[in-house]
């Protein structure tokens, strides 16, 4: 039965994940956090981490994950296939009637549309995880909850990122092993 659920946990995401991996988190959450509980937010948010350090996309490396935790090798496979199969039906559907119908202005419209829906996802996501990420007992308006060192080094890595158009990867081994240093060797409270 668990196979079941898992299967239409992440074919619901497959399904309306529009926009790609950053704009299925909310989705992804939703089903994993909030309705079958699988994973606390707090397990979600290193899921989501792991899933952008490793290769391919976020969406299925979080369904292959989530699987394995759930049910092992066969959950990572189910929720994999979950995950991937509707998209694949669904683009190949749509790049057929594009391809036919691109010029139309209705279709144009269509794709406009969608494009601040996407945007919303993939910002719904960022605030959430970095609402965790920076107050780790709970989104309060309080400054004195705020994990300063944290906020501090997302600052920094993005300074970093815009200003001298580092590497993403040189940049999250970076934080990985300050964060190390800080919070894994306790020199500060925190995550």
């Amino acid at each position: 039965m668990i196979y079941l659920t898992l299967l239409w946990a992440f074919v619901q995401i497959g399904l309306f994940s529009f926009g790609g991996g950053y704009a299925a988190m909310p989705l992804i959450q939703g089903q994993v956090v909030d309705t079958y509980h699988w994973l606390s937010q707090s397990e979600f948010v290193d899921v989501v981490s792991i899933s952008q350090m490793t290769p391919g996309p976020i969406a299925v490396n979080a369904a292959t994950f989530v699987g394995q935790r759930v049910a092992g090798l066969p959950g990572a496979l189910v929720a994999t296939l979950g995950c991937v199969l509707p998209p694949c039906v669904l683009t190949l559907t749509v790049a057929r009637f594009y391809y036919k119908h691109q010029s139309m202005t209705l279709v144009q419209g269509a794709l406009d549309g969608l494009r601040p829906v996407v945007i919303a996802l993939i910002a719904s996501a960022g605030v959430s995880i970095l609402s965790l990420v920076l107050w780790p007992a709970g989104f309060t308006l309080s400054f004195s909850s705020l994990d300063w060192p944290a906020l501090l080094l997302a600052g920094a890595c993005l300074f970093i990122l815009r200003k001298w158009k580092a590497g993403p990867i040189l940049v999250m081994l970076g934080a990985g092993l300050l964060g190390l240093v800080l919070y894994g060797l306790g020199l500060l409270p925190g995550i």
